[in-house]
Order: C-alpha cells, then sequence, then structure tokens
C-alpha cells in the first residue's frame, strides 16, 4: 500500500505528522499488507521508508512538495521532496504498487473558470492505473466541477458504503453523488481488477466518508470559509494554498480539524490494506488457475523437481544510527540484523514457495552460521548441501549509513 509523504512535510505540524505516519503505516501492517511511504531523501527516490527517515521529513523545513512536475529539478539537484497524490501515484505506478492511501485529493479550485488553477492530482488518475483510498474532496475546492472533470478524463469514482454521496474530507456527504457504490473493500479490490486486466491506464477514485463520530460540525466549515477567505485576501495560490488553509484550520478549530484529519487518514489505511489483500488474493487466484497443472505435475519426488546450484551465505546488516559516520577508528551507535542470502539460496527459497520443492546444492561450513542456514530453511531440500570442516560459511557484512545508503560491503 502505496502512502504519500506531503501529509508529513507539509500537511501537519511535528510531532503529529510524525506519530500519524507511524500510526497509519502500523494499522496497514496489522491488516495484512505492507505499507510503503513514498519521498525523495537527498535526490533519491524511496519506496517505502525507516523511522529514521520519516523523523527526518517529519522535522525538516527544506522538503519541497513533489509533483509530476518537480521530479526533474529535484532529483537534479538532490534535494529533499514530500510527494503529493500526483507524485506518489508516479512512483507507485514504476513500484508495481497498485493501492494508494491519502486524506484527499486536490481538485479544481474555485474561481478555476479564470484561473485554470486545477490540481496535477485530476491528470495523474486519468493516466496512472492506481486506485486511490482518499475521503473525497476538501470542501475548500469546486466539487461538483472536480467530478465533471474526473467524468471527463475519463476516471472511475465510487463511494464506498451504503449509499453514493460523494465525501467532503471532514463531512461525510458533499452534496454531490459519485457514479457508483461499492459496498465493500472487496468489491473495491474486483473493480480494481477489471480496470487493469482492460489495460484502461486510468486510475480509480474510491471516496470512504470520515467515520460519523470523527465527522465535523459546522464549526469547521465556518472555519474553512474564514480560511479561504483569508488566503485570497493574502493572495495565497496554487500549491501553497492547501498547506496554508490546514495550518490555519488547525489554529481556528483548536486542533479539532486536525484529530479529524488524522482520524480519517487512519480510516482510509485499514480500507486500503483490506482492498490490497483482497486485490492480492484475486491476483494469486487468477495465476494459481494458469499454473495449477503445470505444478501439479511436479509431484514431490519426481524427476521434474529443479535442482539450484549455487552460494548460501549469512547476511548482517550494520546501520549506523549517528547523524556522521566516523572514520577514526571511534566507536559508532548503531543497530544489527542478519539473514540469509546466497544466489543459489535465494533461487531455491522462491521456488519453493511457488510449490516447486527445489533441491539446493551449496556448501557451509561447520560452523555456528551454517547450522543457521540449514536450520531456518526447512522449506528448501538441503540435503545436498555439503558441510566442510575445514572452512567457514559464506558470510557477507554491509554498513549503512542513518538513512539506508550503503557505505562499504566486506
Amino acid at each position: 500500500v502505496a502512502l504519500e509523504s506531503t501529509i508529513i512535510t507539509h500537511g501537519m505540524p511535528y510531532p503529529s505528522n510524525l506519530s500519524m505516519a507511524q500510526r497509519v503505516e502500523s494499522i496497514i501492517r496489522d491488516s495484512g499488507a505492507v505499507p510503503a511511504t513514498i519521498a525523495i531523501v537527498k535526490g533519491q527516490v524511496h519506496v517505502g521508508l525507516g523511522q529514521d527517515e520519516l523523523e527526518y521529513l517529519a522535522t525538516s523545513k527544506s522538503v519541497l512538495k513533489t509533483s509530476r512536475r518537480d521530479f526533474p529539478y529535484i532529483l537534479a539537484n538532490r534535494l529533499d521532496g514530500g510527494t503529493t497524490v500526483s507524485g506518489t501515484m508516479v512512483v507507485a505506478h514504476r513500484a508495481g504498487i497498485q493501492v494508494f492511501v491519502t486524506g484527499g485529493i486536490g481538485g479544481v479550485h474555485r474561481g478555476a473558470t479564470s484561473t485554470m488553477d486545477i490540481s496535477a492530482d485530476l491528470t495523474e488518475l486519468s493516466r496512472t492505473p492506481v486506485l486511490v483510498v482518499s475521503a473525497g474532496v476538501k470542501s475548500i475546492l469546486d466539487i461538483g466541477l472536480t467530478l465533471e472533470y474526473l467524468e471527463t478524463m475519463g476516471v472511475c469514482v465510487a463511494t464506498l458504503g451504503q449509499g453514493n454521496n460523494f465525501p467532503a474530507f471532514y463531512t461525510s456527504d458533499s452534496g454531490f453523488r459519485s457514479p457508483y457504490n461499492v459496498s465493500s473493500p472487496g468489491d473495491a479490490a474486483r473493480l480494481l481488477k477489471s480496470t487493469l486486466d482492460l489495460n484502461l491506464n486510468t486510475g480509480i477514485l474510491l471516496g470512504v466518508p470520515i467515520p460519523a463520530e470523527n465527522e465535523g460540525d459546522s464549526s469547521i466549515q465556518d472555519a474553512i470559509q474564514k480560511a479561504v477567505e483569508e488566503a485570497d485576501a493574502k493572495g495565497i495560490c496554487g500549491k501553497e494554498i492547501t498547506p496554508f488553509i490546514l495550518s490555519r484550520l488547525n489554529e481556528l478549530t483548536s486542533g479539532e480539524s486536525l484529530r479529524a484529519n488524522i482520524a480519517l487518514v487512519e480510516n482510509n489505511a485499514r480500507v486500503g490494506a483490506e482492498v490490497a489483500v483482497n486485490f492480492a488474493n484475486l491476483r494469486s487466484a487468477n495465476k494459481d488457475e494458469g499454473v495449477a497443472s503445470t505444478l501439479q505435475n511436479r509431484a514431490v519426488g519426481s524427476a521434474e523437481r529443479p535442482i539450484v546450484v549455487g552460494g548460501c551465505n549469512f547476511d548482517f546488516v550494520v546501520q549506523v544510527t549517528q547523524d556522521e559516520v566516523q572514520y577514526n577508528g571511534s566507536t559508532n551507535q548503531g543497530k544489527l540484523q542478519y539473514s540469509y542470502g546466497g544466489v543459489g539460496r535465494n533461487v531455491a527459497d522462491a521456488l519453493s514457495r511457488l510449490g516447486t520443492h527445489p533441491r539446493l546444492v551449496s556448501m557451509v561450513g561447520a560452523d555456528n552460521p551454517g547450522a543457521s542456514i540449514l536450520r531456518d530453511n526447512k522449506h528448501i531440500d538441503t540435503s545436498l548441501v555439503k558441510i566442510l570442516d575445514s572452512h567457514a560459511t559464506a558470510t557477507y557484512t554491509v554498513i549503512l549509513d542513518r538513512l539506508g545508503e550503503c557505505i562499504f560491503g566486506v
């Protein structure tokens, strides 16, 4: 499940932005999916962030909002970027992620008939096949024209729930209706699968109403109107208007709008994770139909069982957690984890998970790393792995900096 980073860098104050990002990732994991917060750190696009990177983005004051148009400049100058809905969709699609969770999307701004101020999010939805889970469109925008624009661009819009009422971020009913309705995340997953099967190359907007207990009252709507008027008076426009209004709303409502914002994002994360899990199951079932007969012919013990010849490694990953790495012989603070590698073992591992029961031909030493590899890889037939008394098991150690970039390997 893809997650945007502009909500961290521009949408909420610290530390609420950091705790929200951590909570949303936790919700997605608990629902059986994998969160992938997308951002640019020092000119490198990241699909999935570590805790240090989340905190870095949450506290940095120099991160640029990154839509499709901004990637060339930010990457060329090795800057930091918080990806918008548009920017996140671009990267998610390149990474093969079909479900993306956000708070709310951009839209057609009021007065766009003369200013042509239309969010790039809408254009991206018309050309990037990703399902976007959102609480609709913020009421500071022209919701009616936004839905008209999406219809013109061929974007499928549906509301999750019992009705077709299109949500408006802080409220469950904008007064406008979605063309379609899906009653469950499973139905939304089937909608996504149909879109991809047809190769339409367009996205889907799934409107998820904010939970009733978190819905804003008339005071939030009054505050929105006041914030919009202040933005107009100050001449604030373009990509600066949404951060200004969200910040001003938090002040005018004494934090009530921020609490509602966090609640709806967490709710969207639950829904998005369920859609992703259902979609993965649909896709898996579809693949199983195509390969079932082939795999059935490769019964355990048959001559067609694959044999993989290659290495087994015991891998150590050391990440320095302090800001600067010391190369003067002093001790650096960090953390260590281990895993199993080696191209041969990795290939055998993948084949085993496909049900082909591979046999691995390799060598390990008569030591603790070798014993650990054999003990923890029971899903692989390691009966042909030779244990060498006079040699050590191959190991690989990689040293990473605080942001996860490789310093060197041994």
